[in-house]
């Protein structure tokens, strides 16, 4: 159970000043009791004077940087929760913190609300810790601490599968220019069209990972196809196909990932029945898929390719409600057009000092 009374604390890491105040103000308004630090040195120091629940850190800093920070800040307080803040190419580092002992983290620039969902998704984990910890203190029987003891090592065992996955899907994209940051960005978009259609938070977290795994199956994809900068042959263009049941077949034995699997082997199936591997139709495609797929249909419409100029977000939108009822889910495209129109009017942490819309 919690084991704070009055405002939850919060400490914000960060050696920009205005990025720093941003954040503050933010989470000021949330009604949290914020500390702030420009440095890991004085992230460590706060950390001793004041019970902090969640620490939000930017990955790169001068000195201790966020990666070297995650151990020594989990060390000095083993219930804090910790998010963090990268760059779009940072993502391989964010993994690792990960693996460190962060609970999550968020690419630049951030958008409010999703900072908002993070933050009590954080809390929230934070809190089951605190009182699986209470609960397993009161079990006196050795087979039922051996027990949670494994359940917990395979928590571990999960977590850090998972942030490896993503970091070979980051190695992959590393390759190609134009693919870079593809994954990260899909997922940010898939997880927030999750929550616009109001999917539990869980669901949205399934569809975020399966997002950032959905094309881990090109690591069996010919390197001269995927450097192929003309048309595909038929060939060439069946071979691309085999990616998602290969990555399928990749994360078959991780059982933990559970609907995330489907998710990955389905995100090519169109609405109309004409996408593949299966061919499936409609409803019988997994909600995951269908909006992983829309997601992935406007980051390359939005995203430099080389066979095409990149469109305004709005443009993307327009060009795509020529595929909704075809290639969309109708549903789906309806909450991507309205969080791209809403991101629209936001204020990113990059525009500190702004006041929201």
């Amino acid at each position: 159970m919690p084991d704070f009374v009055g405002p939850v604390a919060v400490l914000v890491v960060d050696d920009e000043e205005p990025i720093r105040n941003a954040l503050k103000k933010f989470m000021t308004q949330q009604q949290f009791e914020v500390y702030t630090a420009a440095s890991g040195e004085e992230a460590l120091a706060q950390l001793q004077r004041h019970r902090i629940a969640l620490m939000l850190c930017d990955i790169r800093m001068p000195g201790t940087s966020g990666v070297d920070l995650v151990p020594h800040a989990i060390e000095a307080e083993p219930d804090l929760a910790i998010l963090m803040l990268t760059a779009i190419n940072d993502a391989t580092s964010a993994a690792l913190c990960m693996q460190r002992g962060a609970m999550d983290y968020l690419t630049k620039p951030v958008e409010l609300a999703d900072l908002g969902r993070a933050v009590q998704r954080a809390l929230k984990r934070r809190e089951m810790q605190l009182e699986n910890r209470q609960l397993s203190s009161w079990l006196k029987e050795e087979v039922t601490t051996r027990t949670a003891e494994l359940h917990r090592e395979r928590m571990r065992l999960e977590r850090i599968s998972t942030a490896t996955l993503e970091a070979l899907v980051n190695a992959l994209e590393a390759k190609d220019p134009y693919l870079r940051g593809h994954s990260a960005r899909v997922a940010d978009l898939s997880a927030t069209i999750a929550s616009q259609m109001e999917l539990p938070d869980e669901e949205v977290e399934q569809i975020r990972v399966a997002g950032r795994l959905h094309d881990i199956g090109k690591i069996g994809t010919r390197e001269s196809v995927m450097e192929k900068q003309g048309p595909l042959t038929p060939e060439e263009y069946d071979h691309v196909k085999q990616h998602v049941v290969i990555g399928s077949q990749i994360l078959a034995p991780l059982h933990h990932l559970g609907p995330i699997i489907a998710n990955v082997r389905s995100h090519h199936e169109r609405w109309d029945g004409t996408g593949y591997a299966e061919g499936l139709k409609g409803e019988d495609i997994p909600l995951g898929a269908r909006i992983i797929g829309a997601a992935e249909v406007y980051d390359a419409l939005s995203t430099s390719r080389p066979y095409q100029d990149k469109l305004t977000p709005e443009q993307a939108v327009e060009h795509m409600a020529h595929l909704s009822g075809r290639v969309l889910d109708p549903k789906v495209y309806e909450a991507l057009a309205t969080v791209v129109s809403r991101r629209g009017t936001l204020v990113f942490l990059d525009d500190a000092g702004a006041e929201p819309t």
